[in-house]
């Protein structure tokens, strides 16, 4: 996982400390405006950039890597947000119709670490039902390589 690192100060030497791959400010934004540069995964931000940051939109945004508060790309703690990607930390989100996107591992991981992987995000997505959501949570389940056909799993079984 490679980490790009937007601050300025204190900051900057906080993500460095975190492991972060690149850290820098004005001198990224330009590469990556210039050069369309891209060699990272996360990027991650303080709040004082974003005005700098958000120039950057059209390159960023359909290749998923605009940072934001909600994700906790946008944050006064650097160090914390860089260890958490750097562990792995994902994050999924709903489409308009309801449905979740999202990577669990690669091919080269086994079948252990890609078991591991769908149980810790079924986990999460339950853990995150509202207490206001009655009936069935998740309506159905289907598991699928990036370009391969999708394999249907039962929710029932699941305990969702």
């Amino acid at each position: 996982m490679k980490v790009l690192a937007l601050c300025k100060g204190d900051s900057a030497k906080e993500a460095e400390e975190a492991g972060a791959n690149y850290v820098g400010a004005e001198d990224y934004i330009k590469k990556i405006q210039s050069e369309n540069w891209m060699d990272f995964d996360v990027l991650i931000t303080t709040p004082d950039m974003m005005g700098q940051v958000g120039r950057l939109g059209k390159i960023l945004g359909p290749r998923g890597l605009m940072p934001n508060p909600k994700a906790g790309t946008v944050t006064r703690e650097v160090g914390k947000a860089i260890a958490e990607a750097k562990a792995g930390k994902i994050e999924y989100r709903l489409d308009k119709s309801n449905i979740i996107h999202c990577v669990i591992g690669k091919i080269s991981f086994g079948k252990e670490k890609l078991v591991e992987n769908f149980n810790a995000l079924l986990g999460a997505i339950v853990k995150a039902k509202p207490a206001a959501a009655k009936g069935q949570y998740i309506k159905s389940c289907v598991v699928a390589s990036t370009m391969g056909p999708g394999i249907k799993i039962n929710a029932n079984k699941l305990g969702a």
